[in-house]
């Protein structure tokens, strides 16, 4: 009769191969804590108390274009933006030039700025924007007063409304 000689555990390979499961995760782990631990974290911020003081600025100014009834009529050509601004406040005086910003959603690479430079009653400047797609446009008078922001689908038929009464008026009623 011949006898088997037991191996020690150590040589197995079962041991081995039903430990390996835990060792990676626990390496895994360290390597995830030291990552938290030396990655800034872009969400936090130190200032956190500005920006909030900023954040009530900006909403201040969105109020302001409400309160005097500001109405934005924007269209975009093939290659210029062309803005008429309407308020219901009689008051209200048509500032010199218009800043905008138009933003894509979705491709940060698209967000142009602008200076919108009046001409009689209608703003204008030069814009490349592609033939189709969503758009965010902020409007903004030079001072800093107020702010007017809203959405634009390319290509639009006729002017887009942006403001406090767009749903009530008709790009016919964007008159001075």
């Amino acid at each position: 009769m011949h006898t088997v000689a037991a191996r020690p555990w150590y040589r197995e390979p079962w041991p081995w191969i039903l430990a390996a499961g835990p060792f990676i995760v626990v390496v895994a782990g360290i390597y995830t804590a030291w990552l938290a631990v030396k990655s800034n974290d872009g969400l936090v911020t130190d200032d956190y108390y500005r920006k909030g003081l900023a954040a009530n600025q900006t909403i201040a100014r969105s109020e302001q274009a409400a309160k005097i009834g500001l109405v934005a009529g924007v269209r975009v050509t093939a290659d210029t933006l062309l803005v008429r601004l309407q308020a219901s406040d009689k008051d209200f005086v048509l500032p010199p030039t218009l800043a905008v910003t138009i933003s894509h959603p979705t491709r940060a690479g698209l967000d142009q700025s602008r200076l919108l430079v009046r001409d009689g009653e209608v703003y204008s400047s030069d814009v490349h924007l592609p033939a189709a797609g969503h758009w965010l446009v902020l409007l903004e008078d030079e001072r800093k007063i107020w702010r007017l922001m809203g959405n634009m689908v390319l290509p639009a038929n006729g002017e887009t409304l942006i403001g406090s009464s767009a749903t009530a008026a008709t790009p016919a009623d964007i008159r001075h």
